[in-house]
Protein backbone atom coordinates (compact mmCIF):
# COMPACT_ATOMS: atom_id res chain seq x y z
CA UNK A 1 0.00 0.00 0.00
CA UNK A 2 1.39 3.43 -0.95
CA UNK A 3 2.00 5.94 1.80
CA UNK A 4 -0.30 8.94 1.75
CA UNK A 5 0.41 12.50 2.78
CA UNK A 6 -1.63 14.04 5.63
CA UNK A 7 -4.01 15.78 3.19
CA UNK A 8 -4.87 12.48 1.53
CA UNK A 9 -3.79 13.48 -1.99
CA UNK A 10 -1.96 10.21 -2.54
CA UNK A 11 1.40 11.91 -2.93
CA UNK A 12 4.25 11.75 -0.53
CA UNK A 13 7.27 13.99 -0.60
CA UNK A 14 5.75 16.63 -2.90
CA UNK A 15 6.36 20.23 -1.95
CA UNK A 16 4.28 23.19 -2.93
CA UNK A 17 5.94 26.49 -3.68
CA UNK A 18 3.84 29.63 -3.63
CA UNK A 19 4.25 31.60 -6.85
CA UNK A 20 4.58 35.30 -7.36
CA UNK A 21 2.04 37.47 -9.14
CA UNK A 22 3.91 36.84 -12.41
CA UNK A 23 3.70 33.25 -13.63
CA UNK A 24 6.24 34.02 -16.37
CA UNK A 25 8.83 35.01 -13.75
CA UNK A 26 7.99 31.86 -11.81
CA UNK A 27 8.70 29.83 -14.95
CA UNK A 28 12.02 31.61 -15.47
CA UNK A 29 11.31 33.59 -18.64
CA UNK A 30 13.93 36.35 -19.10
CA UNK A 31 11.25 38.71 -20.50
CA UNK A 32 8.69 37.87 -17.81
CA UNK A 33 7.56 41.45 -17.15
CA UNK A 34 6.93 42.16 -20.84
CA UNK A 35 5.01 38.89 -21.22
CA UNK A 36 2.89 39.73 -18.17
CA UNK A 37 2.24 43.24 -19.50
CA UNK A 38 1.18 41.91 -22.92
CA UNK A 39 -1.07 39.33 -21.26
CA UNK A 40 -2.85 41.96 -19.16
CA UNK A 41 -3.26 44.27 -22.15
CA UNK A 42 -4.68 41.39 -24.21
CA UNK A 43 -7.08 40.62 -21.38
CA UNK A 44 -8.28 44.24 -21.41
CA UNK A 45 -8.68 44.10 -25.20
CA UNK A 46 -10.72 40.89 -24.98
CA UNK A 47 -12.87 42.42 -22.25
CA UNK A 48 -13.48 45.53 -24.39
CA UNK A 49 -14.43 43.42 -27.40
CA UNK A 50 -16.79 41.30 -25.29
CA UNK A 51 -18.39 44.27 -23.53
CA UNK A 52 -19.16 46.00 -26.83
CA UNK A 53 -20.34 42.69 -28.32
CA UNK A 54 -18.18 43.04 -31.40
CA UNK A 55 -17.71 40.00 -33.59
CA UNK A 56 -14.14 39.09 -34.41
CA UNK A 57 -14.64 40.51 -37.91
CA UNK A 58 -15.99 43.79 -36.53
CA UNK A 59 -13.16 43.98 -34.01
CA UNK A 60 -10.62 43.29 -36.76
CA UNK A 61 -12.02 46.16 -38.79
CA UNK A 62 -11.79 48.52 -35.83
CA UNK A 63 -8.27 47.45 -34.97
CA UNK A 64 -7.04 47.47 -38.55
CA UNK A 65 -5.97 43.82 -38.49
CA UNK A 66 -7.22 40.55 -39.95
CA UNK A 67 -9.81 38.41 -38.20
CA UNK A 68 -7.22 35.66 -37.54
CA UNK A 69 -5.17 38.24 -35.56
CA UNK A 70 -8.22 38.95 -33.38
CA UNK A 71 -8.68 35.21 -32.94
CA UNK A 72 -5.04 34.92 -31.84
CA UNK A 73 -5.62 37.71 -29.30
CA UNK A 74 -8.74 35.95 -28.03
CA UNK A 75 -6.65 32.81 -27.44
CA UNK A 76 -3.79 34.85 -25.89
CA UNK A 77 -1.38 33.87 -28.66
CA UNK A 78 0.61 37.09 -28.33
CA UNK A 79 3.65 36.45 -30.49
CA UNK A 80 4.05 39.39 -32.84
CA UNK A 81 2.05 41.81 -30.66
CA UNK A 82 4.15 44.50 -29.00
CA UNK A 83 3.08 46.35 -25.88
CA UNK A 84 2.74 49.52 -27.97
CA UNK A 85 0.53 47.82 -30.55
CA UNK A 86 -1.73 46.38 -27.85
CA UNK A 87 -2.10 49.81 -26.26
CA UNK A 88 -3.03 51.21 -29.68
CA UNK A 89 -5.70 48.52 -29.99
CA UNK A 90 -7.15 49.60 -26.66
CA UNK A 91 -7.45 53.22 -27.80
CA UNK A 92 -9.14 52.00 -31.00
CA UNK A 93 -11.67 50.29 -28.71
CA UNK A 94 -12.41 53.60 -26.96
CA UNK A 95 -10.27 52.87 -23.93
CA UNK A 96 -7.83 55.31 -22.36
CA UNK A 97 -4.36 53.99 -21.61
CA UNK A 98 -2.52 55.82 -18.85
CA UNK A 99 1.17 55.35 -18.10
CA UNK A 100 2.47 56.52 -14.73
CA UNK A 101 6.18 56.64 -14.00
CA UNK A 102 7.29 56.88 -10.40
CA UNK A 103 10.27 56.06 -8.24
CA UNK A 104 10.24 52.51 -6.91
CA UNK A 105 10.06 51.92 -3.17
CA UNK A 106 13.36 51.26 -1.42
CA UNK A 107 12.00 47.95 -0.18
CA UNK A 108 11.88 46.55 -3.73
CA UNK A 109 15.11 45.53 -5.46
CA UNK A 110 14.17 46.53 -9.02
CA UNK A 111 11.65 48.65 -10.88
CA UNK A 112 8.69 46.93 -12.51
CA UNK A 113 6.04 47.37 -15.13
CA UNK A 114 2.47 47.12 -13.88
CA UNK A 115 -0.72 47.07 -15.91
CA UNK A 116 -3.98 47.57 -14.05
CA UNK A 117 -7.37 47.70 -15.73
CA UNK A 118 -9.87 50.07 -14.16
Amino acid sequence: MASRDPQGTGRSGDTITRGTSNVFADLGYPDAEERQTRLRLAYAINEAIASTRLSQSEAASRLGVSQPKVSALARYKLQGFSVERLMTFLTALDRDVEITIKKKPRSRRAGRILVAAA
